[in-house]
C-alpha cells in the first residue's frame, strides 16, 4: 500500500467514522488485524462522554483498535497542545513501522497542531491581560464573554463563558492584531507538503447534512444522553469548562439546572450543531488536495468505500 496514513475530513455526522471503520476492515495490518483509528476530537478524549461525542460502540471498539479516546477525566482541562503530546509520538511510530493508521477529524485545529504545529498567536501583553483579568474579578467572566461576541463571534461560540484563559486570550489577540482569533487560527497553508497522507473529504447536501443531524440528535437522547450528564454531574469533581460547554452536554446541563424543557435542549443540540458543520464548511475550505467524495442521502460512510480503495493502490 502506498499511501500508510489516511485523513478522514468532513462535517459532524457526514459519515467519517463508518467510512473509516470500513477502510479500517479493508487495510489489514502484518498480524491480520483491522488498520488502527485515531480519533483526531477533542471531546472523545474524555471518559464517561460516550452518547454526546458520537464514540464508536464497545464492539466496534473490540474490533479496531481506536487511539485518543478515552485518555483523560472530564473534569481535566484538555488543550491541542495536550492532544498533540499524547498524539505525536504515536503517529510518529506508525509511521516508522509503515503500518496503516486513519485519522478520523472532529476538531479540524487539533488536525492542523498535530500535523503542522500549534497556532502560537502574538505575543502576550501582559498590562491589556492584567486589566481584563482585573475586570472579570469586579465584574465576572461573563461580561468579558459578551465583550468577545461581539468582536469575534465565532471563538464565543466555542468557549465557556466560565472559561476565562481562553476568553482573555481571544480579546488579548483581537486587542493586538485587529483581528479576530477564530479567523488566524484558519489562516494556515492548505496542508502538508507530506505525500504520505491520503487526504478524504466527505460532502454532502445542506438538507441531506441537516437530517442525518437531527436522526443522530434523537438517537443519542432516545440512548440515553440526559442520563449520562446526569452521572457526569453526580461525580466527585466539576466538569472542566471545555467538557461542560461540548455541543450535547451544555444544552442538557441547562436541561437540569431547570432552564429549559428536554425538547428545548433537544432543539437547541440540532442547531448548534448545524452551526457547528457550517464552521467545518469555512475551516475545510483551507485545505487543498482532499479527495472529496460527493455522497446521495441514501448512502452511509461505508458505501464509499469502493471508490476509496483504487486511491490507495495509485
Amino acid at each position: 500500500m502506498k499511501t500508510p496514513i489516511v485523513v478522514i475530513v468532513g462535517c459532524t455526522a457526514s459519515g467519517k467514522s463508518e467510512l473509516a471503520e470500513a477502510l479500517a476492515e479493508s487495510l489489514p495490518t502484518a498480524t491480520g488485524q483491522p488498520a488502527t483509528i485515531m480519533a483526531v476530537d477533542s471531546m472523545q478524549v474524555y471518559r464517561g462522554m460516550d452518547i454526546g461525542t458520537a464514540k464508536p460502540d464497545p464492539t466496534v471498539r473490540q474490533r479496531i483498535q481506536h487511539l485518543m479516546i478515552d485518555v483523560a477525566d472530564p473534569w481535566e482541562t484538555f488543550s491541542a497542545a495536550r492532544f498533540v503530546q499524547l498524539a505525536a509520538p504515536l503517529l510518529q511510530e506508525y509511521r516508522r513501522c509503515h503500518q496503516p493508521l486513519i485519522l478520523v477529524t472532529g476538531t479540524v485545529l487539533y488536525l492542523r497542531a498535530l500535523l503542522e504545529g500549534l497556532f502560537a498567536g502574538p505575543a502576550s501583553d501582559a498590562g491589556f491581560r492584567t486589566m481584563l483579568q482585573t475586570r472579570a474579578a469586579q465584574e465576572g467572566s461573563l461580561s468579558l464573554h459578551r465583550e468577545l461576541r461581539q468582536v469575534d463571534p465565532a471563538a464565543a461560540d466555542r468557549i465557556h463563558p466560565n472559561d476565562l484563559r481562553r476568553i482573555v486570550r481571544a480579546l488579548e489577540v483581537f486587542h493586538t492584531t485587529g483581528q479576530p482569533i477564530s479567523e488566524l487560527q484558519t489562516q494556515w497553508s492548505a496542508r502538508p507538503g507530506d505525500d504520505s497522507i491520503l487526504w478524504l473529504g466527505i460532502q454532502r447536501r445542506r438538507d441531506d447534512l441537516n437530517g442525518r443531524i437531527n436522526r443522530r440528535v434523537k438517537a443519542m437522547i432516545t440512548a440515553g444522553l440526559v442520563a449520562e450528564v446526569q452521572t457526569l454531574v453526580a461525580g466527585k469533581n466539576a466538569l472542566s469548562a471545555e467538557a461542560a460547554s461540548a455541543v450535547g452536554y451544555r444544552q442538557i446541563l441547562e436541561y437540569l439546572s431547570g432552564h429549559c424543557t428536554l425538547e428545548d435542549a433537544t432543539e437547541a443540540i440540532k442547531i448548534r450543531t448545524r452551526h457547528l458543520a457550517k464552521l467545518q464548511r469555512t475551516w475545510l475550505k483551507r485545505f487543498s488536495g482532499i479527495q472529496w467524495l460527493e455522497s446521495e442521502p441514501h448512502q452511509s460512510g461505508a458505501d464509499m468505500l469502493p471508490t476509496v480503495l483504487p486511491w490507495l493502490k495509485s
